[in-house]
């Protein structure tokens, strides 16, 4: 969260926009960015759309390297990758900022794929960034997995007939992760791995 909230301060600050702790701006964790500057900030297409660039000022130099792993999440990566399953990263993030931050945290020896959007807005919306790594992977819905910590996870998955399992250790309640439909929600890393096998 750090790199993120200090990108999401440093737009508003630009803005004039005052805000309250870090936990206050949990919100624009998740969702795209320009919908979140909209609809959290009050500000206008145009606005908003300043406030991304903004925020990549800040992000594309210090917020991208300001990242940390849960604990569990190289072990469970691990251990799905010597079982077979072929991963993907699915994230709203611009895909080049994804790749650096796999590779500094030692992870992209893991992933098959990296999907995520462009910085023109293309694949904005989780849905269209699943949609884009079926594809690309050439994966069947049916048999593929969504891992997120937010509803937008969860919708993001269902629009395209995949299922989603909810991770509460991330920054959406349990509550919100089973409102949005998720399969199931579990509470740690290697829990993911129990999960997709009991599919």
């Amino acid at each position: 969260s750090v790199g993120i909230l200090s990108g999401v301060r440093y737009a508003l600050d630009y803005f004039g926009i005052e805000y309250g702790e870090d936990e206050s701006l949990f919100c624009y964790i998740g969702p795209p960015l320009r919908e979140s500057f909209r609809d959290y900030a009050g500000l206008s297409e145009d606005d908003a759309e300043i406030a991304v660039k903004k925020y990549r000022e800040y992000y594309s130099v210090t917020g991208v390297k300001q990242n940390k792993l849960y604990s569990g999440v190289r072990e469970m990566l691990e251990e799905l990758k010597s079982k077979g399953y072929i991963l993907s990263l699915a994230t709203s993030k611009p895909t080049v900022f994804a790749k650096v931050i796999l590779e500094d945290l030692g992870l992209d020896k893991f992933f098959s794929f990296v999907a995520g959007s462009e910085f023109d807005g293309t694949r904005d919306r989780k849905a269209d960034v699943v949609e884009y790594a079926l594809a690309s992977l050439g994966a069947e819905a049916s048999e593929s997995v969504m891992v997120g910590d937010r509803l937008h996870d969860v919708n993001g998955a269902s629009e395209h007939g995949v299922k989603c399992i909810g991770v509460t250790y991330g920054y959406g309640t349990r509550e919100e992760l089973c409102d949005a439909g998720a399969y199931t929600t579990v509470d740690s890393p290697l829990d993911i791995v129990k999960a997709i096998e009991n599919m």
